[in-house]
Parts: structure tokens; sequence; C-alpha cells
């Protein structure tokens, strides 16, 4: 049976989407990228500029706690201070 995949985000920022696909992956939750941006031209006008962040839909409850935990838990910074993302 083919695997069912969901959009979990979808993002503007590539490099915003790489950074959640590491965490997930990180999880073991399976993530594709999908985006209809064009190698040479870096055009984010519209549809053009999205990136989907993609995971299958029976993981699709885990990747939002994750994403949500995230958001919500302080990131360190490195010098012992904390501060939100």
């Amino acid at each position: 049976m083919p695997e069912e995949w969901t959009v979990l985000l979808v993002t503007y920022d590539l490099l915003e989407a790489e950074i959640l696909k590491d965490l997930l992956e990180s999880g073991d939750i399976p993530v594709q990228l999908l985006s209809a941006k064009v190698s040479p031209y870096p055009v984010n006008v519209g549809r053009m500029g999205e990136v989907k962040v993609m995971v299958r839909e029976e993981d699709l409850e885990d990747a939002e706690e994750v994403l949500r935990r995230f958001r919500e838990e302080p990131a360190e910074t490195g010098n012992g201070t904390e501060e939100l993302l």
C-alpha cells in the first residue's frame, strides 16, 4: 500500500523548511519538502515561493506535537541565557 503524505506546514523560507525537516527526522518522522522554485531563479512570488513540509498521514499528529513543542520551548543561545524562538 503506498504511503499517503499530507502537508504539515507551508513556508516561504527554504532554510526554515530544512531546519524543520532535520528536527522531525531526528525524531524518526520521515519528511519530504516540495517546492515549485526553479533553481537558478529565486522566485518568491505567490505559490512559486512556497515550500511544503510534508509528512506521512500516520505521523501527522506526532509531527504537529514536535512542531508545537519546538515553537514553545526556549532555545539555548550558547551563553547560558535562553530566548524564545
